[in-house]
């Protein structure tokens, strides 16, 4: 493991400690990244490693970027066995060029972009960093109208519409492969704890729960619809995979 430190800020969320033993949703998430997630990959917003770990043993290498200091703290320790791995504890457009000075194949964001102001700025950054042909995969909030208490709590600047996130990734120049809603059933524990409870903090267990038993039966559920609708209607989050053309 290598490490490059900025030390630009910290992050305050709880989100990424109660999510840290979600084995199921995490997997599930990767999945659906599985054919493009390969090569060099640089990972934005790798918080303490929670996805950064299920991947690591299919990719050649990973730059895990993190801006806020205490999680960088968290990641290097997580990763220090791992010599696939280097940490740069920057913002993306602060990271060292020679880091990135060798394009990408792949660039991976999991409930990242959803807290960034200006996220366009960051797809083109990427688009730019990726060599023609790579893929960027992206796993974000969706719905505007589910934006509640645990999105505040969290500062999520958004939650996308699905035209909207296919929008800003042909503006910033990337064709899309795919673009789907995920995670069905999902749509209801978020809006029991968030907009009817209001509640302040993530609930760990409620969340191990929802992993162990909602994880399984949403995906079956979508597994129908894919069937027969040949897509997920509606979803508590959307999928994409965008490439830079060649």
């Amino acid at each position: 493991m290598q490490d490059v430190s900025v030390s630009p800020n910290n992050y305050a969320g709880q989100d990424l400690e109660a999510t840290a033993d979600l084995p199921h949703y995490t997997g599930w998430i990767l999945e659906q990244f599985q054919t493009v997630l390969t090569g060099r990959v640089i990972e934005v917003g790798a918080g303490i490693g929670n996805v950064t770990l299920r991947y690591l043993d299919q990719v050649e290498s990973a730059l895990l970027v993190e801006p806020a200091g205490n999680l960088c703290e968290r990641l290097r320790a997580r990763v220090a066995d791992q010599p696939k791995a280097t940490v740069a504890e920057a913002f993306l457009h602060d990271v060292a060029p020679e880091l990135v000075a060798e394009p990408f194949d792949a660039a991976l964001m999991v409930n990242v972009l959803e807290h960034i102001p200006d996220d366009v700025e960051v797809l083109e950054k990427l688009y730019e960093l990726l060599k023609p042909g790579g893929a960027l995969c992206i796993f974000v909030p969706a719905l505007p109208q589910l934006y509640g208490s645990l999105d505040t709590i969290v500062d999520h600047v958004r939650r996308y519409r699905r035209a909207e996130l296919d929008e800003k990734l042909r503006h910033a120049g990337f064709r899309i492969q795919r673009l789907d809603y995920l995670d069905t059933l999902g749509i209801v524990p978020w809006v029991v704890a968030g907009k009817i409870l209001k509640r302040k903090k993530y609930d760990a267990l409620g969340a191990q729960a929802y992993d162990r038993l909602g994880v399984p039966l949403t995906r079956a559920l979508e597994a129908v619809l894919g069937r027969l609708l040949h897509k997920t209607p509606i979803g508590k989050s959307l999928v994409a995979v965008a490439i830079k053309p060649m």
